[in-house]
């Protein structure tokens, strides 16, 4: 028998996504996916789901679920804070964490900062695939629930508890550097002094960022006139920096339509997207040139630093205690603890406390 989430409220335009259905932009059918593929991995890794499993996108905050008859485990990946509610009170924690929701429990999700996008993974759910992903496109009906993003009162299947709850002992940095970019493919219709201006100058995220893409607001970019803003609509991918002819740049993100008419100045590098897609209205970016080979090395450290922080997850430390229950569950060798041999990545200081704990080695 499944267990049931319901959606008490779905906050800012919170969805259903998963890693996407790459192959189909031939037909017109966008990837959709997880803004920030990277995050919706480490959700899925804290509670040892499948990395490509849905789970909860969610925007700005707001969102708040509630377990029914059931106990229903969750990872929480994203710079927020969160509220467990229930009959005995409220009891507060961090994100970057696996949770249990006692029956009737409520989970209320804090505003983001830095940034603008969250993830909810669920143990165990079970949602139906639409050419081959679970992904809400909500423009075609795709995916989801209904095809359509969340709504209160919407309830999802999950599966039973497991044992124990993990954390991440090393957080995901937070990078500031310029966001890399390949220049082209139309760059030739811009000026001279607009490509210089395109990389040397800052850009602020305006209020129209959605899933689709962002527009950008900064110094403007100016056309060829022999060339013009409009040309033969042609591919377009996710990472593509269009230019209207009002100037402002405009970046293509998961939603992104697969064909525009718009000249496309550059392309943001597959390692920086995810980065820039969650940045909150308001911030500013600079862009840096790379070449395709710069690029292919920047996926694979990205690749690498994520191997790494998912080889770092290990039972939950709050508040100086150790979780016994995932302790137990890791299968010790004849129960043998070291107590000699500290990780001090994965201790917080609390009062009264001088020194990390001792780290437990499971078999």
């Amino acid at each position: 028998m499944n267990a049931f989430l319901e959606i008490v409220s779905p906050g800012a335009l919170a969805s259903l996504q998963d890693l996407g259905r790459p192959g189909f932009r031939r037909l017109g059918v966008p990837r959709a996916g997880a803004l920030q593929p990277d995050w919706l991995r480490l959700a899925n890794a804290l509670l040892g789901n499948a990395e490509d499993t849905p789970a909860i996108e969610f925007f700005v905050g707001g969102l708040a679920v509630r377990a029914l008859d059931s106990p229903v485990q969750l990872a929480l990946a994203g710079n927020f804070s969160a509220a467990v509610v229930g009959a005995d009170g409220c009891r507060r924690l961090d994100s970057w964490r696996s949770v249990t929701l006692a029956p009737s429990e409520t989970l209320r999700c804090g505003m983001l900062s830095p940034g603008r996008v969250g993830y909810l993974a669920l143990a165990g759910v079970n949602i139906p695939k639409q050419l081959g992903s679970a992904s809400t496109y909500a423009p075609a009906g795709l995916g989801g629930l209904d095809g359509r993003c969340l709504s209160p009162g919407g309830r999802l299947p999950v599966g039973e508890c497991r044992a124990g709850q993990q954390m991440l002992r090393t957080l995901p940095a937070l990078d500031a550097a310029p966001i890399r970019v390949v220049p082209g493919p139309q760059e030739d219709y811009f000026t001279a002094a607009s490509l210089a201006c395109f990389l040397g100058e800052a850009y602020q995220i305006s209020a129209a960022a959605d899933r689709m893409g962002m527009r950008l607001d900064g110094p403007v970019l100016r056309h060829r006139p022999e060339k013009g803003f409009e040309m033969t609509s042609d591919a377009t991918v996710p990472g593509s920096i269009q230019v209207p002819g009002q100037g402002q740049p405009i970046v293509l993100l998961a939603d992104g339509q697969t064909a525009g008419g718009y000249p496309k100045i550059a392309t943001v590098i597959s390692a920086d997207l995810p980065r820039l897609a969650v940045l909150a209205p308001g911030q500013y970016i600079r862009f840096a040139a790379v070449s395709v080979a710069d690029a292919e090395r920047a996926a694979r450290a990205r690749a690498a630093a994520l191997h790494a922080l998912i080889a770092g997850i290990g039972p939950l430390v709050e508040a100086g205690r150790l979780d016994l229950q995932a302790i137990y569950a890791a299968n010790l060798v004849s129960g043998v603890v070291d107590a000699r041999e500290l990780d001090p990545v994965a201790w917080t200081a609390t009062p009264g406390q001088d020194s990390p704990p001792s780290r437990w080695e499971g078999g």
